[in-house]
């Protein structure tokens, strides 16, 4: 049975218009679709290369003055917006509407988004303040390190997580003083375009973020010629791409890109904790989340008993679409994401693996519906062995020593997340060290490293590099330039000096400073 779509529109035409209306685009129109159902959302303007570049211009100009205020009164509108965000019910609808994924997942993105306006709005004036450092030479040479911002930052995000992925890097650029160019995915556009909305309504001026949208193809080197800085969250190809591109230009990037997170169930693992949150972390947002649990390795002697447990949580949990939070899994956002999908199933099937839950496309849902599903027997004949899905499957594993378990965590070529499942924390934070990921979790499978938005977040080998969050992710998008002053001792020879007179003399001043323990 195929599903049959409700003649009623998800979301109000007028509105949808309204935001689409505020896209920098003279190019083709295109629609984006919801995926619940293969309804058409929106129709809108595609941007140009003379429209990116016209949006750089705009931003360009507004950027000079937002500068020239200081941290603490740039700060104050992040902390209005935190408030306009969170919990915001017409963000909620957007993203849902145009990703497909749950109401619970959606809420999560503005409390994210909310959170990280707020600790940046709390922090970033101490963290941009002016900073004295040593100088070459105590109490002679003083040396101030100050902070300024790039100019102008490209974003570019995806289409699985539209706000926390894309306004996340959006909020420290602006923060710092930098004005933004924004890509969002297409077919997601129309929650960044309200979350800027609302950053305007908490005071941001509006020329400072600018918004485009169109294929990479197309608009994507002119992204990439106009900024000084580019923050990409995506694919590995993609990333890679741009990390050359960047390079060229001698401009700075700040890439996350894919992952194939582990997690390790170790023998005293408490299951009652460890089966719904591995749940949650393999399946969340239908599995479309870089940060996503897709290998399990469980200690053999709970092997079984955390399989059965894990396939009779996930052959429970309810799927479906809907403005509500009656649902624990929805829709995959794009037919490419189905595809994958279902070819990485089917693929593991005929290589000997079995579903131990899930395994089907749900057509009778929707267009894109694809059960929880948990593969046990994967081999590296699979392509989901070392292939990230990003999608709602999950490979179980067990293993015999944490030896081996760090071993077959760190078999991969990526290292985003990891997760650790014991009670010995001591145990687990030694273990934490040894794999090789940006992020590691102890008892909790992505939600704790990534809204402590003070620890610097991002990846390791084919994971990308840079860090977000933080004093790092926000130093990150300035320029450090240092101001230094020389009092009393000079660096010249005083007349009637020789260099050889200079050179013994700077060499007992070296001496004594290190006596001293001043250098």
């Amino acid at each position: 049975m195929t599903f049959a779509p409700s003649t009623t529109p998800l979301l109000p035409e007028t509105f949808t218009r309204h935001l689409a209306a505020q896209l920098t685009g003279t190019g083709p129109t295109v629609t984006a679709y919801a995926p619940w159902t293969g309804e058409p959302l929106v129709e809108m303007p595609t941007s140009t290369p003379a429209d990116v570049d016209l949006a750089f211009a705009r931003a360009r100009a507004a950027q000079t003055r937002w500068a020239a205020a200081s941290p603490a009164q740039r700060a104050k509108v992040f902390v209005r917006y935190h408030d306009l965000v969170l919990r915001n019910r017409q963000l909620i609808d957007l993203i849902q509407a145009q990703t497909g994924k749950t109401r619970f997942v959606a809420f999560e993105e503005t409390v994210d988004v909310a959170g990280m306006a707020l600790y940046y709005g709390r922090n970033a004036p101490r963290i941009l303040a002016p900073r004295r450092r040593k100088g070459g030479l105590p109490f002679a040479t003083r040396v101030t390190e100050l902070r300024h911002p790039k100019g102008v930052v490209s974003v570019i995000s995806p289409f699985n997580y539209p706000i926390s992925d894309g306004i996340c890097d959006v909020i420290p650029a602006l923060v710092a003083g930098n004005a933004v160019v924004f890509k969002p995915d297409t077919q997601t556009a129309l929650a960044p375009l309200l979350a800027r909305e609302l950053m305007v309504r908490a005071g941001l001026p509006a020329g400072l973020w600018q918004i485009v949208v169109g294929e990479p193809a197309e608009i994507g080197q002119a992204l990439l010629d106009g900024a000084d800085h580019v923050c990409f969250t995506g694919g590995n190809e993609a990333g890679q791409r741009i990390a050359v591109a960047a390079a060229e230009r001698l401009i700075g990037a700040t890439l996350q890109l894919g992952g194939k997170n582990p997690a390790l169930v170790l023998a005293d693992a408490d299951l009652d904790r460890a089966v719904p949150a591995l749940a949650r972390a393999a399946f969340v947002s239908g599995g479309q989340m870089c940060l996503c649990a897709e290998r399990i390795y469980v200690h053999h002697t709970r092997y079984d008993e955390f399989l059965s447990r894990l396939v009779e949580h996930t052959r429970a949990m309810r799927i479906g679409g809907g403005f509500d939070f009656a649902h624990d899994i929805g829709s995959l956002s794009h037919q490419r994401q189905l595809d994958k999908t279902v070819r990485h199933v089917e693929n593991a099937k005929a290589n000997g693996a079995t579903v131990e839950a899930g395994g089907r496309h749900r057509p009778d849902l929707g267009p894109y519906f694809f059960e929880p599903t948990v593969l046990t027997g994967v081999t590296p004949a699979c392509e989901v062995f070392t292939e990230e899905t990003f999608g709602p499957v999950v490979s179980v594993f067990p293993f015999t020593d944490t030896d081996e378990a760090v071993r077959l965590a760190n078999d991969t070529r990526y290292g985003l997340n990891a997760s650790i499942w014991t009670q010995d924390l001591a145990h687990a934070h030694r273990l934490a060290a040894s794999i090789r990921s940006g992020a590691v979790n102890i008892n909790e499978g992505y939600v704790s490293t990534h809204i402590s938005y003070d620890a610097p977040m991002g990846g390791r080998k084919a994971s990308g590099y840079g860090r977000r969050h933080g004093e790092q992710g926000l130093l990150s998008l300035c320029d450090v330039q240092i101001v230094a002053s020389q009092h009393g001792i000079g660096f010249d020879p005083k007349p009637g000096a020789t260099h050889e007179q200079q050179a013994n003399q700077v060499t007992k001043i070296y001496k004594l400073l290190k006596t001293l323990r001043l250098k």
